[in-house]
Protein backbone atom coordinates (compact mmCIF):
# COMPACT_ATOMS: atom_id res chain seq x y z
CA UNK A 1 0.00 0.00 0.00
CA UNK A 2 1.42 3.48 -0.46
CA UNK A 3 0.15 6.84 0.52
CA UNK A 4 -1.52 9.54 -2.02
CA UNK A 5 1.59 11.45 -2.95
CA UNK A 6 0.36 14.62 -0.57
CA UNK A 7 1.03 12.62 2.37
CA UNK A 8 5.22 12.83 2.06
CA UNK A 9 6.09 14.90 4.78
CA UNK A 10 8.76 14.18 7.84
CA UNK A 11 8.59 11.95 10.57
CA UNK A 12 10.89 12.49 13.30
CA UNK A 13 11.88 9.11 15.84
CA UNK A 14 13.32 9.51 18.52
CA UNK A 15 16.69 6.80 18.97
CA UNK A 16 18.06 5.57 22.89
CA UNK A 17 19.11 2.48 22.06
CA UNK A 18 16.43 0.15 23.97
CA UNK A 19 15.22 -2.29 22.02
CA UNK A 20 11.85 0.21 21.82
CA UNK A 21 13.52 2.50 20.54
CA UNK A 22 15.07 0.13 17.57
CA UNK A 23 11.41 -0.70 17.13
CA UNK A 24 9.94 2.63 17.08
CA UNK A 25 12.98 3.09 14.38
CA UNK A 26 12.36 0.07 11.99
CA UNK A 27 8.25 1.51 12.46
CA UNK A 28 8.92 5.01 11.28
CA UNK A 29 11.59 3.96 7.98
CA UNK A 30 8.61 1.52 6.87
CA UNK A 31 6.11 4.37 7.15
CA UNK A 32 8.65 6.61 5.61
CA UNK A 33 8.73 4.47 3.00
CA UNK A 34 5.43 4.03 2.38
CA UNK A 35 4.81 7.89 2.22
CA UNK A 36 8.13 8.74 0.64
CA UNK A 37 8.54 10.81 3.41
CA UNK A 38 11.86 12.26 4.92
CA UNK A 39 12.94 10.53 8.40
CA UNK A 40 14.61 12.34 10.90
CA UNK A 41 16.54 10.06 13.67
CA UNK A 42 16.62 12.45 16.84
CA UNK A 43 19.17 11.73 19.47
CA UNK A 44 19.16 13.73 22.51
CA UNK A 45 21.63 14.42 24.99
CA UNK A 46 23.34 15.88 28.05
CA UNK A 47 26.24 17.16 29.23
CA UNK A 48 26.87 17.76 32.70
CA UNK A 49 29.60 19.32 34.00
CA UNK A 50 31.82 18.41 36.59
CA UNK A 51 30.68 19.08 39.74
CA UNK A 52 33.19 21.33 42.34
CA UNK A 53 34.35 19.24 45.21
CA UNK A 54 34.00 21.90 47.55
CA UNK A 55 33.08 25.49 47.65
CA UNK A 56 34.48 28.31 45.52
CA UNK A 57 38.05 28.96 46.84
CA UNK A 58 38.10 26.55 49.75
CA UNK A 59 39.61 23.59 47.73
CA UNK A 60 42.42 24.47 44.58
CA UNK A 61 40.62 22.41 41.86
CA UNK A 62 42.39 21.22 38.92
CA UNK A 63 41.87 22.51 35.24
CA UNK A 64 39.37 21.18 33.01
CA UNK A 65 38.77 21.18 29.50
CA UNK A 66 35.51 22.22 29.49
CA UNK A 67 35.39 22.39 25.75
CA UNK A 68 37.16 18.84 25.23
CA UNK A 69 34.68 17.66 27.45
CA UNK A 70 31.82 18.49 26.11
CA UNK A 71 33.09 17.63 22.17
CA UNK A 72 34.13 14.03 23.65
CA UNK A 73 30.10 13.82 25.26
CA UNK A 74 29.06 14.64 21.66
CA UNK A 75 31.22 12.48 20.07
CA UNK A 76 30.03 9.81 22.72
CA UNK A 77 26.27 10.15 21.52
CA UNK A 78 27.16 10.67 17.89
CA UNK A 79 28.13 7.38 18.06
CA UNK A 80 25.54 6.02 20.55
CA UNK A 81 23.03 7.24 17.18
CA UNK A 82 25.33 5.36 15.01
CA UNK A 83 25.22 2.24 17.12
CA UNK A 84 21.72 2.18 17.07
CA UNK A 85 20.76 2.94 13.44
CA UNK A 86 23.07 -0.71 12.48
CA UNK A 87 21.67 -2.63 15.50
CA UNK A 88 18.31 -1.06 13.96
CA UNK A 89 19.37 -2.12 10.54
CA UNK A 90 22.03 -4.79 10.27
CA UNK A 91 21.83 -4.40 6.21
CA UNK A 92 20.83 -0.20 5.99
CA UNK A 93 17.90 1.50 5.95
CA UNK A 94 15.08 1.41 3.39
CA UNK A 95 15.24 4.54 3.03
CA UNK A 96 17.73 7.90 4.17
CA UNK A 97 17.65 8.63 7.78
CA UNK A 98 19.01 12.04 8.37
CA UNK A 99 20.61 12.18 11.67
CA UNK A 100 19.90 15.08 14.86
CA UNK A 101 21.67 15.60 18.26
CA UNK A 102 20.40 17.71 20.03
CA UNK A 103 21.62 18.35 23.23
CA UNK A 104 19.06 18.62 26.32
CA UNK A 105 16.29 16.58 27.72
CA UNK A 106 14.62 14.03 25.14
CA UNK A 107 10.95 15.11 25.85
CA UNK A 108 11.57 18.60 25.34
CA UNK A 109 13.89 17.83 21.89
CA UNK A 110 11.42 15.89 20.56
CA UNK A 111 8.60 18.36 21.15
CA UNK A 112 10.38 21.04 19.33
CA UNK A 113 11.26 18.66 16.73
CA UNK A 114 7.36 17.51 16.64
CA UNK A 115 6.71 21.46 15.62
CA UNK A 116 7.78 20.42 12.30
CA UNK A 117 6.97 16.89 11.57
CA UNK A 118 4.37 15.21 10.55
CA UNK A 119 4.46 12.55 12.80
CA UNK A 120 6.42 12.05 15.69
CA UNK A 121 7.31 8.17 16.63
CA UNK A 122 8.51 7.21 20.05
CA UNK A 123 9.30 3.51 21.47
CA UNK A 124 6.80 2.68 24.86
CA UNK A 125 9.48 2.42 27.32
CA UNK A 126 13.53 3.79 26.64
CA UNK A 127 14.22 3.72 30.55
CA UNK A 128 12.34 1.45 33.54
CA UNK A 129 12.44 1.00 37.11
CA UNK A 130 13.82 4.30 39.20
CA UNK A 131 15.21 5.83 36.32
CA UNK A 132 11.90 6.31 34.48
CA UNK A 133 10.20 7.54 37.80
CA UNK A 134 12.64 9.82 38.61
CA UNK A 135 13.10 11.68 35.05
CA UNK A 136 9.64 10.60 34.12
CA UNK A 137 8.14 9.19 30.50
CA UNK A 138 9.22 11.10 27.23
CA UNK A 139 6.72 8.66 25.18
CA UNK A 140 4.02 10.51 27.56
CA UNK A 141 5.11 13.71 27.40
CA UNK A 142 5.45 13.57 23.44
CA UNK A 143 2.04 12.13 23.37
CA UNK A 144 0.70 15.15 25.60
CA UNK A 145 2.71 18.05 24.10
CA UNK A 146 3.39 17.10 20.62
CA UNK A 147 1.06 19.32 17.93
CA UNK A 148 1.28 16.48 15.62
CA UNK A 149 0.11 12.61 15.46
CA UNK A 150 2.33 10.49 17.58
CA UNK A 151 3.08 6.95 17.12
CA UNK A 152 3.79 4.70 20.35
CA UNK A 153 5.83 1.44 19.20
CA UNK A 154 6.10 -1.38 21.96
CA UNK A 155 9.01 -2.99 22.05
CA UNK A 156 8.96 -6.61 20.81
CA UNK A 157 8.67 -9.22 23.71
CA UNK A 158 11.96 -11.17 24.03
CA UNK A 159 12.08 -14.95 23.56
Amino acid sequence: MAYPAGMAGTIVVGVDGSPASQAALRWAAEEAQLRGARLVALHAWSFLAPAPLAEPGMVPLPAVDYAGTLEAERAAAEEELETALAAAFPEGPPVPIERQLVEGGAAEALEEAARGADLVVVGSRGRSGLAAALLGSVSKHVLQHAPCPVVVVKAPAEA
